[in-house]
């Protein structure tokens, strides 16, 4: 491999302009496919085989009007008095100009919904009243009968009449119960000054054409609304705009501050950034030209995006400051650049199959959105490998001496000064460091075990956005728990007849409102045949909170009724439910496999069993107190107004997963470049603890920038416009900060120390079936030195 990338190198130096164009080509071929080819993303989150899922499925099957879905509009008076008569008529108007969009299958008018309730409670009261008149006829024509001594002859009627009166009221006490259980489900707030409407859908909201979402806003929110604000739920108002946002560039312009700093000299440290802008857009935009035929959930490119950057940039650096120092040394142009690509260039290979394996190994968990997520992750890693080793070596060429500063140009070809003499650290002090970074690591690491996983829901939007005020006006006007609306079926052991449907659904309700946590139960459609219920449960709290969550569970467990009526809950707030539960049964399987990949790729690297398994635990305490930052800032919202968390909530469910993968891959990274300058030192005669000192002391500078870089690029992604990513670009950054300053550089070299030799043991029987693998490209290095 070095030698083939050696080759690669050189020659990509002494044609430039092909590679440079190639590139090109390839950004406007990938840009153009994705034009032509590119589908809607989507943020729904699914996995098939859940119950919500399952019970989705059937009600769609039993009932047609409850197919598709709502998108939810709120209207609120700008000054909080209550709606008036006209104000109410533009907002009816403006909820039926949409009809005529595509997709669009009617609206759910809020006023029209009252008025319904309204009238219903009327007929309620007036055959209430109508069954006492009749009563009371009734029982005025049995006392006459009796008095004329002729009810034995009417007697048989007036049990009919009696038995009709008795069914009335039956029935009238049924509605009244049924109301009771509803009336705190309403769609105009206690004082009348919000309304929340709704238009229909024929698809799910999250598979409808960005297009069609902009229509719809475009035409209710440029419709007259005297004094009223709108605001849209995040089924409307959700879109992947913002992939890049400021906070994403800030990101970037630390990172070249940083190349600057490190480089002293301009176009070596721009070229990383430009390189991998050039991989990640050939890279993300080929993944979304697949968009069109594989459901791709928004987070997919943005963290192609985040990736390829970071990764790309860092790549690009490790070859460029390998190139630097041989220019520096005297080496011809061509010939260094071949090098560098054949030793540091073959470390980033290297480097880059494990982030690589680790993404592409999310397949295995089972969890198609995060599979795929994980495999375009992995394609923008691969375009950013084979970008760092083929568009590097090009741009090095072109920059010729100048990749080195202009007051380093003025020695190029004088030896280095002597490093200075090489002295061990000192155990007592090796023991500190150890326990030091331990411990620290294990604080931070401790909320972790607090950790609850969910999605997102709208407390997690910026505050000025619609999404977020639309889901506080709910909250505020309406009760939190209408956020978080369950869909309860009842799948009935036998059909019913008409007049027993109404009884059935009040005995059902009745034991639903007996769940703890339930404020209210509507009925939501009957099937055809009688022997299918649906229901409208409105939770306590949101769909994020642990009462909500609890609830899903108890009502399940209701299943089967004692007369053998399946229950089933469905709804948003189920379906996230059950996607977070699945997404945390997986992460224990997953973090085994990465965990066994970490140790046998390291076996195999530094041929050592010690080494692996210090490199691998590690990551682990790396891997947990990054999982315990997350914890801290975005669930118990600690330095939230610094990072932008107005409302703490659960964890976003597949961060942990996604965690996992990508910061294994990248401490791997970082263990590479300083750990097999250890070994090479100790292999050329350094004792133990002296190659421990020789391989930091090589090493430090290039992964301290790195991890900075690194750090850099995923901190701009912590204010991102999609809220998803904010967390991830929190827990990324801080995770490749506590895995290169406090487990790289503190912590394996204080443990290296300290068992000395012992580091670099392997049994005799392993030695020899064991590759040999020159990840630094020593033995290219040595041909090209003579």
């Amino acid at each position: 491999m070095a030698n083939f990338l050696f080759k690669l190198g050189r020659g990509s130096a002494r044609h430039p302009i092909v590679v440079i164009v190639s590139w090109l080509l390839a950004l406007g071929i990938a840009g153009g496919a994705f034009v032509a080819f590119g589908g809607t993303l989507t943020d729904s989150f699914s996995i098939p085989g859940t119950e919500t899922e399952r019970v989705t499925d059937q009600l769609s099957d039993e009932i047609d009007d409850l197919s598709g879905s709502t998108a939810g509009v709120v209207f609120e008076t700008e000054d909080g008095s209550a709606l008036t008569a006209s104000q109410q008529s533009q907002i009816t108007s403006a909820l039926a100009s949409t009809d005529g969009i595509d997709h669009v299958s009617g609206v759910l008018d809020p006023f029209a919904t009252e008025a319904e309730r309204e009238t219903q409670m009327a007929q309620i009261d007036a055959g209430g009243q109508q069954v006492e008149s009749g009563q009371a006829e009734l029982d005025a024509a049995i006392a006459q009968a009796e008095s004329d001594g002729t009810y034995d002859a009417a007697a048989d009627q007036f049990a009919q009449q009696q038995s009709d009166i008795d069914a009335t009221t039956q029935q009238l006490d049924l509605g009244v119960e049924l109301a009771q259980y509803a009336q705190d489900i309403s769609s105009v707030s206690s004082d009348g000054s919000a309304a929340l409407g709704g238009v229909h859908l024929d698809t799910s909201a999250f598979d409808l054409e960005q297009s069609v979402k902009d229509d719809i806003l475009a035409t209710v929110s440029s419709a007259p609304l005297d004094g009223v604000n709108v605001y849209f739920s995040s089924e409307l108002t959700t879109s992947v705009e913002g992939i890049l946002g400021v906070g994403e560039i800030v990101g970037v312009a630390l990172a070249l501050i940083v190349l600057i700093v490190m480089m002293r000299a301009i176009l070596p440290a721009l070229s990383p950034i430009l390189t991998s802008t050039v991989g990640v857009g050939v890279g993300v935009a080929t993944a979304l030209a697949f968009s069109g035929t594989v459901e791709m959930s928004s987070v997919t490119p943005v963290l192609g995006v985040m990736l390829g950057l970071a990764v790309g940039i860092d790549y690009a650096l490790f070859i460029i400051n390998r190139h630097r120092k041989q220019l520096h040394a005297g080496m011809p142009l061509h010939e260094s650049i071949g090098l560098a690509n054949g030793t540091s260039g073959n470390a980033v290979v290297f480097a880059g199959t494990t982030v690589l394996i680790a993404l592409l190994a999310l397949n295995v968990t089972g969890v198609p959105f995060l599979g795929i997520m994980g495999t375009v992750a992995a394609f923008c890693v691969l375009i950013a490998v084979v970008n760092a080793v083929t568009l590097t070596p090009a741009v090095l060429s072109l920059m010729g001496d100048r990749a080195v500063g202009r007051k380093a140009r003025a020695s190029i070809g004088t030896p280095d000064a002597a490093e200075a003499a090489v002295k061990p650290m000192r155990t007592g002090r090796a023991v500190l460091a150890a326990v030091a970074a331990v411990v620290v690591l294990g604080i931070i690491a401790i909320p972790s075990a607090s950790m609850r996983l969910g999605l997102p829901d709208g407390t997690q939007e910026p505050v000025e956005s619609s999404q977020y005020q639309a889901y506080s006006t709910i909250d505020s006007e309406f009760g939190e728990g209408l956020n978080g609306t369950l869909l309860v079926t009842a799948d009935l052991p036998d059909s019913l007849a008409d007049e027993e449907v109404l009884a059935a659904q009040v005995s059902i309700e009745s034991q639903l409102m007996a769940q703890d946590d339930v404020v209210a139960v509507a009925p939501a459609g009957v099937s055809a045949d009688n022997s299918f219920l649906a229901f409208q449960v409105v939770p306590a709290e949101g769909p994020s909170s642990e009462s909500t969550e609890l609830l899903v569970h108890d009502l399940r467990d209701m299943s089967p009724l004692e007369d053998g009526t399946q229950i089933g809950v469905a709804g948003q707030a189920s379906g996230n439910i059950d996607v977070s539960e699945k997404l945390a049964e997986a992460l224990p399987f997953y973090l085994a496999v990465v965990v066994g990949l970490s140790l046998i790729i390291l076996i195999i690297v530094f041929r050592s069993l010690l080494v692996p398994i210090m490199a691998t635990g590690g990551f682990v305490l790396s891997l947990f107190a990054a999982f315990g930052a997350v914890t801290a800032v975005y669930q118990w919202g600690w330095l939230g107004s610094l990072f932008g968390v107005h409302d703490p909530g659960p964890v976003l469910s597949f961060l942990p997963i996604m965690l996992t993968g990508i910061l294994f891959g990248l401490a791997m990274d970082y263990q590479l470049f300083l750990t097999t300058g250890m070994r090479e030192a100790y292999v050329h005669g350094a004792k133990a603890r002296e190659a421990v000192v020789i391989g930091r002391r090589h090493g430090r500078a290039v992964v301290t920038a790195a991890a900075i870089i690194m750090a850099s690029v995923f901190g701009g992604f912590i204010f991102s416009e999609i809220s998803m990513i904010r967390p991830m670009g929190f827990g990324l950054a801080i995770g490749v900060l506590f895995d290169a300053f406090i487990v790289r550089m503190v912590l394996l070299p204080a443990l290296m120390h300290l068992v000395g030799e012992k580091a670099w043991w392997l049994p005799n029987w392993l030695e020899k079936i064991l590759p040999n693998v020159d990840v630094e490209g020593a033995a290219l290095e040595r041909e090209h030195h003579g």
